[in-house]
């Protein structure tokens, strides 16, 4: 992580407390990737100094969370499609991609979006797929917001558990997302090479 980054967030943390909570985290769920390992760890570091309450960060980052999905959900809903039938081809993208994830969304978007909330960069992006889905808005609402809560209370929790030793939990928490980014990367290397077989047949 850039240490410029990390240290601008945290004077702005620090200095405007929830309403910085709330924007970041905003941002961090309309698809720009803003750290929410570095945001709701150093709110949980002010939880310890007694400068904001647990379940206040927590609330706030999760209602802001809610906020940041509806925009990319939105963004997905009302103008992936047409991006993507102008687009797709130069990324790979096709109508029988966009079939496969409206059936998926319609099986399985509720614990798709619930999880997905929990896990590191995909968090960020899920809501757009779910917008070009189509995923009912209600429950992709209800699950988004559901699923944020404790992955935002473990980060204000750890924050506050580890509040004297900060390098050692960013340590800790940037492994974490190496290794559950590279099981997704080999599920999906897995998928690919499976589906290919699977033509071959």
């Amino acid at each position: 992580m850039f240490s410029w980054l990390e240290q601008i967030l945290k004077n702005d943390i620090e200095q405007y407390k929830l309403l910085a909570i709330y924007i970041t985290m905003t941002f961090e769920s309309a698809c720009i990737p803003i750290p929410s390992e570095i945001v709701m760890p150093f709110a949980g570091h002010l939880v310890a100094k007694g400068k904001l309450g647990m379940m206040q960060a927590t609330l706030v980052a999760s209602i802001a969370n809610l906020s940041g999905s509806w925009l990319a959900y939105g963004a997905g809903r009302y103008g992936g499609r047409a991006f993507i039938d102008r687009y797709g081809r130069y990324i790979f993208l096709s109508n029988k991609h966009l079939n496969h994830a409206d059936n998926w969304f319609a099986r399985r978007g509720e614990i798709t979006v619930f999880l997905s909330r929990m896990l590191p960069a995909v968090r960020t992006f899920i809501s757009l797929p779910a917008g070009i889905a189509e995923m009912d808005f209600f429950k992709f609402s209800i699950y988004s917001f559901m699923g944020s809560l404790p992955w935002n209370f473990a980060l204000v929790y750890l924050g506050y558990l580890f509040t004297d030793k900060w390098d050692i939990l960013q340590k800790y928490l940037h492994e974490f997302n190496v290794i559950v980014l590279t099981v997704f990367a080999i599920i999906a290397v897995l998928f690919l090479v499976l589906r290919k077989r699977k033509r071959g047949l």
